[in-house]
C-alpha cells in the first residue's frame, strides 16, 4: 500500500455499520438522559480551606446514594465568589436566601448564624426527624444546644472547637515555673522569661477587628467574672469588663505582647509561636498539629490548658463550631437530611477529624483509639469544653452586636492613641449601643478599622 492511499472499505458493510454506531450513539444518549433524570444534586459550600477535604467524603455518599449527588460549588469557575473566610460564607448564604433562590439545599453553619438564619426563616424545622434524646446521648450537649432556637432544632452538629491557651513547658520546666492559673501569673512568668531572654514575647493573642477579637474577648471576660450579654442583659459597661480590657492593653503596655496585635488574627500569632517567639498564646486547637510539625521550633515543647482567670474566678474557653441544616427553599427535603445523616455520622466525623485535624462533635471520637494516637491533647480539649465553654450571645441579632463590640473594643484597645476615647468611655458606648441593639432589633453597625 503507499503511502497516503486509504484503503476501501467494503461497500456491503457501509451503510449497516454506520447505522449501527448511530443506534449505539442514540442508545447511549438515552440512557444517559435517563440516568441524570433519575438523580438529583444537593448544592453546598463550605470555607474555602476546608473544600478539599469534603471530597472524600462526598465520594463516599455518592457512592452509597446512586440517585443523589453533591454539587460542591466552592470548585465551580462559574460561581465567582469564593469563601475564603467564614464571613463570607456567611455573606454568600444570606444574598441567596434574600433571593428566595434555592442556590443551596444543605447549609454549612456557624455556630454563631443558626439563631440568626432559623429566626428569618431560611431554615427548615428538624424537631420531628430527630430525636433530641438520641443527639444528646451521641453528641456534645453544647453542640446540640447550638442548633435550637425557640425550642426547636434547626441544625446537627458536625464539628466542634474550643479556644485554650498554650504554653512552652519546656521553659516553665527549666525556670521551675508551674503552669499559670491568673491573669498575674501569666504576666509575671511572661516577663521573667523575656528578661531571660528564652522568649521575644509572653503572650499572644488575637486583636484584630474581626470575629477573633470577639472570640478572645469572651474568654478574658469570663476569667474577671464578666458577661457580654445574658438574658437580656449587657454586661460590658461593668467593672469586670473594664477589668478584662486593662488586661489586655497592659499586656501591649508592658511589652509583654507585640504591639502590632491589635492587628492580627490566629494564623500570624500561631507562626510567631511555632517560631519559639512567645511563651503563651491564645488560639484554637488545629494549631497543635502545625505546632508539632517537622517546620516547628516548638514540636514536643507545649502543652495546652483552658484559659487563667482572675482569683476566685473560673476559666473561659470560647465555644466553636459547625453544623448542618437544610434550606427552606430546597426542592430536595428528603434527599438532604440523608445527606446530612451520613456527614453527621460517627464513621464520617472520625474521617473528616483525622484529615482536616478539627474536632468531631461526637463525644465518643475524643477516645477513639487511632484519633488519640494522633492528638494526645483531646482528652484536656474534652476537658475545657465540659468544664470551662463560654458561648457567644446565642442572639438573632449576633453579627450587629459583636461589630459593636470591636468597634469599641478595638478603640478601647488603643485609647493611648490621639482621638480614641478611655477604655471606660469606650465600653461604655458598646454597652449603650448595644442595649440599643437588644431593645429595637435594629442597629446599623458599620466596621471602623481601628487598627
Amino acid at each position: 500500500m503507499k503511502v497516503g492511499k486509504q484503503p476501501k472499505f467494503p461497500q456491503r458493510f457501509g451503510l449497516p455499520l454506520i447505522l449501527s454506531l448511530l443506534f449505539i450513539f442514540w442508545l447511549s444518549i438515552k440512557l444517559l438522559s435517563a440516568c441524570t433524570a433519575g438523580s438529583i444534586a444537593l448544592s453546598f459550600m463550605v470555607p474555602q480551606p476546608e473544600a478539599d477535604y469534603w471530597l472524600p467524603l462526598i465520594e463516599e455518599f455518592e457512592n452509597k446514594h446512586q440517585n443523589i449527588r453533591i454539587d460542591l460549588k466552592n470548585f465551580e469557575n462559574s460561581f465567582s465568589r469564593k469563601p475564603n473566610d467564614t464571613n463570607q460564607l456567611r455573606s454568600i448564604h444570606i444574598s441567596a436566601f434574600k433571593e428566595e433562590l434555592p442556590s443551596f439545599d444543605l447549609i454549612y453553619l456557624d455556630s454563631i448564624w443558626v439563631v440568626e438564619f432559623a429566626k428569618a426563616g431560611w431554615l427548615i424545622d428538624l424537631s420531628n426527624k430527630f430525636s433530641l434524646e438520641g443527639l444528646e446521648n451521641e453528641f456534645l450537649h453544647s453542640d446540640v444546644e447550638s442548633g435550637i432556637y425557640n425550642g426547636k432544632l434547626y441544625s446537627i452538629p458536625f464539628r466542634t472547637n474550643v479556644g485554650v491557651l498554650y504554653y512552652r513547658k519546656d521553659l516553665l520546666d527549666e525556670a521551675g515555673y508551674l503552669p499559670p492559673e491568673t491573669f498575674e501569673d501569666l504576666k509575671q512568668i511572661s516577663q521573667a522569661l523575656q528578661a531571660r531572654q528564652k522568649v521575644d514575647w509572653g503572650y499572644l493573642w488575637q486583636g484584630r477587628h474581626t470575629e477573633a477579637l470577639s472570640a478572645m474577648f469572651v474568654e478574658v471576660l469570663k476569667g474577671y467574672g464578666g458577661f457580654w450579654i445574658e438574658d437580656g442583659e449587657v454586661g460590658l459597661d461593668r467593672p469586670e469588663a473594664i477589668q478584662a480590657v486593662e488586661f489586655l492593653r497592659d499586656t501591649l503596655a508592658k511589652g509583654i505582647s507585640p504591639p502590632d496585635l491589635t492587628s492580627q488574627e490566629e494564623e500570624p500569632t500561631s507562626d510567631l509561636f511555632e517560631e519559639g517567639k512567645a511563651a503563651f498564646m491564645r488560639n484554637w486547637p488545629n494549631v497543635w498539629v502545625d505546632a508539632h510539625g517537622s517546620e516547628s521550633n516548638v514540636s514536643g515543647k507545649i502543652a495546652i490548658q483552658p484559659m487563667v482567670h482572675a482569683p476566685g474566678k473560673s476559666s473561659g474557653a470560647c465555644m466553636g463550631g459547625w453544623s448542618l441544616g437544610i434550606a427552606k427553599a430546597s426542592k430536595y427535603k428528603q434527599e438532604a437530611l440523608e445527606a446530612i445523616e451520613f456527614f453527621t455520622s460517627a464513621a464520617i466525623q472520625r474521617q473528616f477529624t483525622l484529615g482536616y485535624e478539627s474536632l468531631p462533635s461526637r463525644r465518643k471520637l475524643f477516645f477513639e483509639p487511632k484519633i488519640v494516637a494522633r492528638y494526645s491533647h483531646f482528652p484536656e480539649l474534652l476537658n475545657a469544653i465540659d468544664n470551662y465553654l463560654v458561648t457567644r450571645p446565642r442572639i438573632p441579632e449576633y453579627a450587629q452586636a459583636s461589630c459593636i463590640l470591636q468597634n469599641h473594643l478595638s478603640a478601647a484597645l488603643n485609647a493611648d492613641k490621639k482621638g480614641y476615647p478611655s477604655p471606660q468611655q469606650a465600653m461604655k458606648d458598646a454597652a449603650a449601643e448595644t442595649r440599643q441593639l437588644l431593645t429595637t432589633g435594629k442597629f446599623n453597625c458599620e466596621t471602623t478599622n481601628v487598627s
